[in-house]
């Protein structure tokens, strides 16, 4: 089983994420995050079978309208963005562009 590794800026995207829904309905913010992180406990065993966009792999979240983009190797899978697939294509791949 592989290690996943969240990195900073997935985590402030996730962060994000979860004000942004916490200030939507109480309690909504941890329904987010705990489906994102079983989006994200998924990728141990099934990473490297999702579709290729703007040089990371992208697994599309089963309940809400994020992607977990990701990349993967032998041993780990470090999620290097959770973004909102509601934006502009365009804002998504400026956001992947520095990642």
């Amino acid at each position: 089983m592989k290690k996943v590794i969240i990195l900073e800026e997935a985590a402030r995207d996730l962060e994000e994420a979860f004000d942004f829904y916490e200030n939507q309905e109480t309690g909504a913010g941890n329904y987010f995050t705990s489906n994102i992180l079983l989006d994200i406990e998924k990728l141990t065993t099934t990473s490297g079978i999702h579709p290729s966009e703007f040089g990371f792999l992208r697994k599309l979240s089963q309940k809400f309208p994020f992607a977990i983009y990701y990349r993967t190797n032998q041993t780990s899978v470090k999620i290097y963005a959770i973004l909102d697939l509601r934006k502009n294509p365009s804002w998504v791949r400026d956001e992947l562009k520095d990642r």
